[in-house]
């Protein structure tokens, strides 16, 4: 768990909502909040995308916190948010809850369209409705498609979105302004490079690599491999949300990266060598959604949250495949494919 030092001197703690509490991201962001005294309710739909025993795991310490409150149910659904917001204050929104993805979003863009964006809206319309004015909003550096000059800065237009799932998080950026504008909403949204670390999804690169590569198994390569990566470890995430919640002011788009990037082969080196196995590759053409390249410009975190990644990849790389070794459940809960 990353050391979280409040932006606030003397705080009080701070009762917290975070929308999808129970996945990778949210539920460390949940259990770096309680460390720090505040109180939190966690909104998850516990979606069967990937396995739903992976989030029950995910969630096992916290719910056993007096602070914490899970709420099961869908983003869409006023009876949840209901349930979620209660009636007494509540300080903030750390709104992470979505549909993840971005090939699936080209099987399935409507669903990725109603979660994403009219679940975003209803997000905002609770938060309207209660007189909440801090919200961050979890966004994705696949906004930026594979026509943004490098580094990616938040100055760019981004209106080139390569993927249904890209376009469903810039439409919800354009959402957050418009409460902000409307409403007084103090909103930041984060541009996520390529987060990793303890209890990445089973689908992402990192877990996937390095189960398949553990297993024995080919992994698919598609392309020539040459595509790069802003790998970002989780801790260095959830540092930059809790900043964004602390400096709450106007509206705000910010990216979290490391600023360096890794070619997709050096990747799959890297984490053979660690795991000191051979990886067995099969080469594929290129994807359709996919982009050659995302690299953070973070300037602009660094001066309004004194934002900086401090953990290298293979640092990162050494922590997730310690708790990968360690976490038998998920390789019960997923299939090697």
């Amino acid at each position: 768990m990353p050391q979280i030092i409040s932006a606030i001197d003397g705080r009080r703690p701070k009762h917290i909502v975070v929308t999808g509490g129970a996945g990778f991201i949210g539920s460390h962001v949940c259990e770096a909040l309680l460390d720090r005294g505040d109180k939190v309710v966690a909104l998850d739909n516990f979606d069967p995308y990937y396995a739903p025993a992976i989030k029950r795991g995910n969630v096992a310490w916290a719910l056993r916190q007096p602070r914490y409150r899970l709420v099961e149910g869908d983003i869409r659904d006023p009876q949840a948010l209901e349930e979620a917001f209660g009636d007494g204050q509540v300080d903030g929104v750390i709104h992470l809850a979505a549909r993840a993805g971005v090939r699936p979003s080209i099987v399935d863009p409507l669903l990725y369209d109603s979660v994403n964006v009219f679940g975003t809206t209803c997000i905002l319309e609770e938060a309207r409705r209660r007189g909440i004015k801090s919200f961050v909003f979890g966004s994705s550096s696949s906004v930026y498609g594979a026509s943004s000059a490098v580094p990616f800065s938040e100055d760019e237009v981004a209106a080139e979105p390569s993927s249904p799932y890209a376009a469903t998080k810039r439409a919800s950026e354009l959402a957050c302004y418009a409460y902000h504008h409307l409403y007084d909403l103090d909103i930041t949204c984060l541009r996520f490079f390529t987060v990793y670390g303890p209890r990445q999804r089973p689908e992402m690169a990192i877990h996937k690599f390095v189960r398949l590569i553990d297993a024995g198994a080919p992994i698919d390569l598609y392309g020539d491999g040459a595509s790069r990566r802003d790998y970002t470890y989780v801790d260095d995430i959830v540092i930059g949300i809790l900043a964004a919640l602390d400096r709450s002011n106007g509206y705000r788009i910010l990216n979290l990266g490391t600023t360096q990037t890794t070619r997709l082969i050096d990747l799959i080196v890297m984490i053979a060598r660690k795991l000191d196995r051979q990886a067995e590759i099969r080469s594929l053409p290129d994807q359709p959604g996919d982009v050659p390249i995302t690299y953070a410009d973070v300037s602009r975190a660094k001066a309004l949250l004194d934002y900086r990644a401090t953990t290298s990849l293979t640092d990162g790389l050494d922590h997730f495949i310690s708790w990968y070794r360690a976490a038998a459940h998920i390789r019960r809960d997923v299939v090697v494919a």
